[in-house]
């Protein structure tokens, strides 16, 4: 470690021998294992061997929790698999050292243990568990395209048994505190006041480590593990193909030739980890990853961290879907929330749905009810004066907007902000006749609204810098990801998407089935394809919003004769059970068997229609820079996040390449196709 290196690590020890390693990372709130931290943590357990301790406890001394992972900003400088492999070497070396500690261990966890700060928390002998609403301990390193590297892989199955184990690492998925300790992760669960004392008693009586459930161990037995291999693999395959996230189908490789057992196994995961490290899919979800570390920190203010603009009470207009998910959204985030609609009967399918959303997430009928306590139906809109934030989430329709702003804009607080939920309709057709159109800022939610991270922060002509600052920073308080961009028909999210849905129609209408459209975007990455995506968003929103769009930019349509037909029946997609699919349980109900290839071209028609639509974007300065564009297009619309985004992907594919692609298409399909300006603007690769 280098020696002006802030120290990270505080030791004490008190009069009945034990020790107390307590990790506080210098700068920052939250505690990350850095190359520098694990060194600095091994040359303490080097000088307490010599000391001869009753016991070690390692805690962190953070208020957010013990250690979110390994420092992932280390891993963008990696530049080779031996690189990456003397790196993870290393680290697991310096656990194993504390595995092996001459007296008893133990970790005090509380909030949240994930990655290499809980492969920490293994390499203890025991574990407490602090209880909390935001206790979680997990290994998402298959996230980042990668899998445990600190011992993880051995260490979890060993502790918890394969199957919970397995489970966790090849989905990424964490624990609460009570499944952590029905699980064997935790061997103590109290309350914040008992943590230091159940340490304590762990080290003084040393009782007998947990064990796997009988039944795990023998799925770990040499001769099963092959028959168990080929159902883990099956699973994985129904949600992620191997070529496009490898790092799964790694994790079932090593547990299936090791059995999580032997130093061999804490090799074969160094030498695994470090060819995934440097590998195109871990790199570009690091990538990805940081990007959201970038839009978390478009809120903060100040040096504390915190923004300077509080929201505490949220007025939410129209309880339709999406208003009402707002409002719930916000509710289940610690906000007061009015929801006004014109009548009672519109506002309680919001309450209904909101409820049982609290308890399904909950499981706990006094839990939800105190969420539902934060939600008010308020038809008279007695809110208003005393919310920080008014937001419209009405019908896409300028006059009934205009109508509305003109009843609520008087009644605002002073340093409140109005915001619209418009999907579509500039800024500047809806400011028009405020008194004040400064205060007027689009605030864009996707749907579903719990699924999608993605707000756009849309700034019109007339609105003020503070406004858009007020509306960062309560989409960060309600845990979303803001994107700032300028008022332009369909901002970003449904700009790019428009040309991406349009061309699927294109196909579509030259015969190709829609199944064989959707397969070749599934080929490409794309969670679900352009057609089944369509019926997600709602038919009815893809026309109005597909029409605005390509009006405003003079954009080629397709023959929607096929589109036409469903909305006349009412037909809408999922929302109505039938659109272009039918749907049965929240499912697009498709054709069994394997779906025929597509047409070579087919991918990257629809795949560069969006991409050259994200070129004009960014020549149009509508996003700040092409990483938000292409952050834009993943938490907005679900781009395959492996790729990086469609600029980044551009740009690996070679941006010449894609151009002179755009050109062929030009000829062969029509002036849709021509390469936008803004190419010239996507920095090639480096």
């Amino acid at each position: 470690m280098n020696s002006a290196t802030p120290r990270a690590w505080v030791l004490t020890t008190d009069a009945d021998g034990i020790a107390w390693l307590s990790f506080d990372k210098p700068g920052t709130s939250t505690n990350v294992l850095s190359r520098d931290a694990l060194v600095e943590l091994d040359a303490h357990l080097q000088a307490l061997r010599a000391q001869s301790p009753r016991g070690l406890v390692i805690r962190s001394a953070k208020a957010s929790g013990f250690i979110a992972g390994a420092d992932v900003k280390e891993f963008v400088q990696l530049s080779s698999a031996d690189q990456a492999y003397e790196l993870v070497r290393a680290a697991q070396k310096i656990l194993d050292n504390l595995e092996a500690f001459p007296c008893p261990t133990v970790a005090i966890i509380h909030g949240f243990a994930l990655g290499g700060g809980f492969e920490l928390a293994l390499a203890c002998r025991y574990r407490v568990g602090v209880k909390g609403d935001k206790f979680s301990v997990g290994l998402p390193e298959v996230m980042l395209g990668i899998h445990p590297g600190f011992g993880g892989t051995v260490r979890a199955v060993r502790r918890a048994g394969m199957s919970t184990a397995m489970e966790m690492m090849l989905t990424g998925k964490t624990l609460r505190a009570d499944k952590a300790y029905r699980a064997g992760f935790v061997d103590r669960l109290v309350y914040p006041a008992d943590a230091e004392a159940a340490a304590r008693e762990l080290i003084i009586r040393q009782p007998r480590q947990r064990k796997p459930r009988l039944m795990d161990r023998v799925l770990s037995w040499p001769l099963v593990r092959g028959l168990v291999r080929k159902k883990l693999v099956a699973q994985v395959r129904a949600k992620a193909r191997p070529e496009h996230y490898p790092s799964p189908y790694a994790i079932i490789d090593l547990w299936t030739k090791h059995g999580a057992r032997g130093d061999a196994a804490y090799e074969a995961e160094a030498r695994s980890i470090a060819d995934l490290m440097v590998g195109d899919t871990s790199r570009n979800l690091v990538r990805v990853f940081l990007l959201q570390e970038r839009m978390k920190s478009l809120g903060l203010k100040d040096q504390s961290g915190k923004t300077r603009h509080r929201v505490e009470r949220v007025h939410v207009v129209g309880a339709g879907v999406m208003g009402g998910d707002i409002a719930a959204w916000c509710a289940q985030r610690g906000l007061n929330v009015t929801l006004q609609d014109r009548e009672l009967k519109f506002i309680e399918p919001a309450l209904k749905r909101a409820r049982e959303g609290f308890e399904k997430r909950l499981r706990d009928a006094t839990k939800a009810g105190e969420l539902m306590a934060r939600l008010t139906p308020d038809v008279a809109g007695d809110g208003v004066p005393g919310a920080d934030v008014i937001l419209e989430a009405i019908f896409e329709n300028a006059d009934a907007k205009h109508e509305l702003f003109a009843r609520v804009e008087p009644r605002m607080k002073d340093g409140a902000i109005l915001a619209t939920n418009t999907s579509s309709i500039m800024l500047e057709q809806l400011d028009d006749q405020l008194p004040d159109p400064a205060k007027l800022v689009g605030i864009h939610f996707f749907n579903p609204v719990s699924q999608l991270p993605l707000v756009e922060i849309v700034r019109g002509e007339t609105t003020s810098e503070e406004s858009v600052q007020k509306a960062i920073a309560f989409t960060r308080r309600i845990d979303k990801l803001p994107l700032p961009c300028k008022s332009s028909p369909g901002f970003l999210v449904n700009r790019v998407l428009v040309p991406y849905l349009y061309e699927a129609m294109f196909a579509a209408a030259e015969g190709i089935p829609i199944e064989v459209i959707d397969e070749a975007a599934l080929r490409y990455g794309m969670p679900v394809g352009p057609v089944e995506l369509a019926d997600v968003v709602g038919l009815d929103v893809c026309k109005h919003v597909g029409d605005i769009v390509s009006g405003a930019l003079n954009r080629q349509k397709p023959d929607t004769s096929k589109l036409d037909a469903l909305l006349a029946a009412k037909k809408l997609g999922r929302k109505s059970g039938e659109g272009f699919y039918v749907w049965k349980d929240g499912k697009a109900v498709k054709k069994p068997g394997p779906v025929a290839d597509p047409p070579a071209d087919l991918e990257d028609r629809l795949i560069l229609a969006l991409a050259n639509e994200c070129a004009a974007v960014l020549r149009e300065g509508i996003v700040e820079d092409a990483d938000l564009i292409d952050a834009g297009c993943i938490f907005g619309s679900g781009f395959a996040p492996f790729r990086g985004g469609p600029l980044t992907y551009a740009r690996k594919r070679g941006v010449d390449n894609v151009v002179a692609r755009l050109q062929e298409f030009s000829k062969k399909y029509g002036p849709r196709f021509n390469p936008d300006n803004g190419w010239s603007q996507v920095a090639p690769s480096s």
